[in-house]
């Protein structure tokens, strides 16, 4: 997820372009630049690091001009350098191009443009694009951008300017937001309101398929295909930091709300017109995997509950012995490590410390290792063997939802890639894991849209000072992270634990009144935990119950039942997960907690 910022006015650009990407920085800060128009000239400038480092180099050297396009960039084709920031131009310099979103045939973009005689300088996606709209530019610069994004498959918000069409800036929205801000005498075009706030509160909001030639005194919409489009002026009536959060209370109910557009990207790059499975650069072959006899996955926190889900699907489907460890304890087990073992490290900043440190033990031990992270270019990505991205875009509240979701998805398809790759996998069942996953973005908007009854359930347990979490085998692990949401942003004892170790100890602390969310979408263990229930109502429990539609009869045995769509069970966790991010959420906010910044936590734990 990137920030894009553009403006035509009379005023300089590049203090607009640099005070609208300041409100979008929480979208990307990894690198930042600039593309202005003077004169027919088109001056480029972009730093890897915080805005400040290009605010401090325009300072320096100035870029005059009154048409432009800014870009704060959250890396994720390519790591953070100069060379990959934006904005991108074409080899002769006179097109320029920002992107937010993710380009997923750019690599067959990029073998046409060769043929042709053009080569990419960089390693994003988005430099296809500028030269793409150069190849098919002929003096008529909106042709030419229409003509350039029939070919793009992905999500992509452009803006695109070019210095022989001084006077236009051209705006494109498929599947990321962007939006044109109305002024006097000026417009813009931003992917997110607080960037164009001090300026205008009169926006147009572009959906799908629709483009804008914008100029200082007038903006014309249309689809791609040229046809006009009529749209009523949004005004908006957000102060600044409620525009940042998108409307939303807080950053982490937002990052709730994104995750079905967090799935959706990290698995339609991977996922092919045939229905396989690509992993990026990842190179396992079956050779390798035929000659690993075992799996450590290593984590920390919430990345060590995505860990669990990633060793049952292993387990299950790749049929070799899987170990799931927490990176801090890891090191100090003796682990047996050869060059026949396979290490996955899960980190969502790809900084922590102790797993990194994990890594850096199984490869003086010879281990394969591959990481899944959510930031190009850290650490732990640049020394694993292969990594494999999860396209999340920046969190920023400390409990992490969107990050956790899509490291599940990741899991789940380097599973099922390792799986088909070695044959243990039927391909009836291949295809079938496939087509649950490509759903799952769905079957999470509609979870999304009963959070106003997860939040009446919430108001019955905010005020108690213990809750437990039960469930079986894969249940147990996403108790296991809704227990730990609950705790971290609201303080409330809570714990997780088998549904039926219960009578070995814990159910002594069952009484009158005692909430308990007990999870039960695994089909072969679904009467068992229903059981495990019964023993928790009979002595006073007031049980919360979380299954999927199928299971109406649950509600005889429970207080209260949270329903999921109905999903095949191994991927359940995906979804099942969401409703307990929400209750977390709703739970805290009740308490009056500072529920994006918990006390004594941090987002990224770059000690041990």
């Amino acid at each position: 997820m990137c920030g894009i910022v553009g403006y035509i006015g009379n005023r300089e650009a590049s203090d607009i372009l640099v005070e609208g990407l300041s409100k979008l920085e929480y979208r990307g800060y990894d690198s930042a630049g600039v593309a202005i128009l003077n004169n027919n000239n088109l001056g480029l400038r972009k730093y890897k690091g915080r805005l400040q480092i290009l605010k401090d180099n325009l300072e320096k050297q100035p870029v005059k001009g009154n048409t432009g396009i800014g870009h704060t960039r959250w890396a994720t084709h390519g790591e953070p350098s100069d060379k990959n920031s934006h904005p991108h131009a074409n080899t002769s310099g006179n097109i320029a191009v920002v992107h937010n979103g993710i380009i997923e045939n750019y690599m067959e973009i990029k073998e046409k443009l060769k043929v042709n005689g053009y080569n990419c300088v960089s390693e994003t996606d988005t430099e296809v694009i500028a030269h793409l709209i150069d190849m098919y530019y002929e003096n008529d610069l909106v042709e030419a951008v229409q003509k350039a994004v029939k070919e793009l498959e992905g999500a992509y918000a452009l803006g695109v300017i070019n210095k022989e069409n001084p006077d236009k800036l051209i705006a494109v929205r498929k599947d990321s937001p962007l939006i044109i801000g109305i002024g006097e005498d000026e417009n813009f075009i931003a992917s997110d309101i607080p960037a164009v706030l001090k300026y205008t509160r009169n926006i147009f909001i572009m959906e799908d398929g629709e483009m804008a030639i914008v100029r200082k005194n007038d903006i014309t919409l249309m689809t791609t295909f040229g046809r006009p489009v009529e749209k009523e002026v949004y005004t908006v009536n957000w102060d600044v930091e409620a525009a940042e959060k998108g409307g939303y209370d807080h950053f982490m109910l937002k990052e709730i709300f994104e995750q079905p557009k967090a799935v959706k990207d990290t698995l339609s790059p991977r996922l092919n017109k045939q229905n396989d499975i690509r992993l990026d650069d990842i190179t396992l072959t079956k050779e390798d995997l035929d000659n690993i006899n075992r799996v450590y996955i290593v984590a920390c926190g919430t990345a060590y509950h995505a860990g669990l889900l990633g060793k049952n699907l292993i387990q299950k489907y790749v049929n070799v012995p899987v170990i799931a460890e927490v990176g801090s304890e890891f090191r100090y087990n003796d682990p047996f490590i050869d060059n026949k073992t396979l290490m996955i490290i899960v980190s969502q900043s790809g900084e922590t410390a102790d797993t990194l440190a994990a890594l850096r033990m199984a490869k003086e031990k010879g281990a394969r290792t591959l990481a899944v992270t959510n930031v190009v270019g850290s650490t732990i990505s640049r020394e694993a063997d292969d990594v494999f991205y999860t396209w999340a875009g920046p969190e920023i509240a400390v409990a992490s939802t969107k990050a956790y979701t899509t490291q599940l998805v990741s899991m789940a398809l380097i599973s099922l890639d390792m799986a088909n790759k070695k044959g243990t996998i039927s391909n009836s069942m291949y295809h079938d894991l496939i087509d649950e996953l490509r759903d799952t973005p769905a079957k999470i908007d509609k979870i999304l849209d009963t959070s106003d009854e997860i939040k009446k359930l919430a108001e019955e347990i905010y005020n108690k000072d213990h809750i437990f979490y039960i469930g079986r085998g894969i249940d147990h692990d996403v108790a296991r992270e809704g227990s730990l949401k609950l705790k971290e942003i609201s303080y409330i004892h809570s714990e997780a634990m088998p549904a039926g170790e219960l009578k070995h100890g814990t159910i002594a602390l069952i009484e009158d009144g005692t909430p308990v969310i007990a999870l039960a979408t695994q089909d072969k263990l679904y009467d068992k935990t229903v059981s495990n229930i019964k023993e928790v109502s009979a002595r006073g429990a007031k049980v919360i119950a979380l299954s999927m539609l199928k299971n109406k009869e649950i509600d005889q045995s429970a207080d209260r039942v949270i329903y999921i769509p109905n999903i095949i069970d191994d991927l359940a966790p995906i979804v099942s997960v969401v409703p307990l991010q929400i209750l977390a959420y709703h739970v805290a906010t009740l308490k009056g907690a500072d529920v994006d910044k918990p006390r004594n936590l941090a987002k990224s734990v770059t000690v041990e």
